[in-house]
């Protein structure tokens, strides 16, 4: 396990109120079924101030959310680095996890086999690894990928309307996320005709 000592001081819970998400913290470093006593960089997921009686939300740089109670003694707290404060044990990243969906024309077993085999032969055997694999079949069709706001459409050609994507596999569209207070609206591919008269 990586880490590194930091210098840093616990908020109260009226101290966390103040900040946003573009603020630096730590919180504890814990995750389901892994008790780790150290600590996560982390930023809170909505400004402090919303804060109403229960917890507060932060996401961890590896992707963790987790709930907060800054005054409970028994919780790990909120912190924010202070060189008047205490050393604390912070756990640094050791890479990155790609998630890929890769998409292998006429695949079959020995393309992905090579292909895990290249991969590992670029970053070396003891560093790519498979996680997880799934294979899905994907249709010889498209379908046109639209955003649009939650509150729901009310017409369509108005500029709420937003084309995220052409062209693009339905199988794709699992691996996208919408913007913050959109949806998507998936429909079956129109071919885009240019009849702009010429000479």
């Amino acid at each position: 396990m990586n880490t590194e000592k930091v210098t840093a001081r616990r908020l109260t819970a009226g101290e966390v109120s103040e900040l946003g998400p573009q603020d630096d913290i730590f919180v504890s470093a814990a995750t389901d079924g892994l008790p780790l006593d150290c600590y996560a960089p982390a930023f809170l997921t909505g400004p402090g101030k919303n804060f109403e009686g229960g917890s507060f939300i932060a996401r961890t740089v590896f992707d963790e959310e987790i709930h907060v109670l800054p005054d409970n003694a028994e919780e790990g707290g909120i912190w924010v680095a202070d060189k008047a404060g205490e050393e604390i044990e912070v756990l640094q990243s050791a890479g990155v996890l790609l998630n890929l969906a890769l998409f292998v024309p006429n695949g079959n077993k020995e393309s992905l086999d090579s292909l895990y085999s290249a991969a590992r032969d670029a970053f070396g055997v003891g560093i790519v690894q498979r996680w997880s694999e799934e294979a899905v079949a994907v249709p010889d069709v498209k379908v046109d990928l639209y955003e649009e706001p939650t509150r729901g459409r009310k017409n369509t050609s108005s500029q709420n309307r937003d084309r995220r994507a052409l062209d693009i596999y339905p199988t794709r569209v699992r691996f996208l996320e919408p913007s913050d207070g959109w949806k998507f609206i998936v429909e079956p591919h129109k071919e885009i005709v240019d009849d702009t008269p010429t000479i």
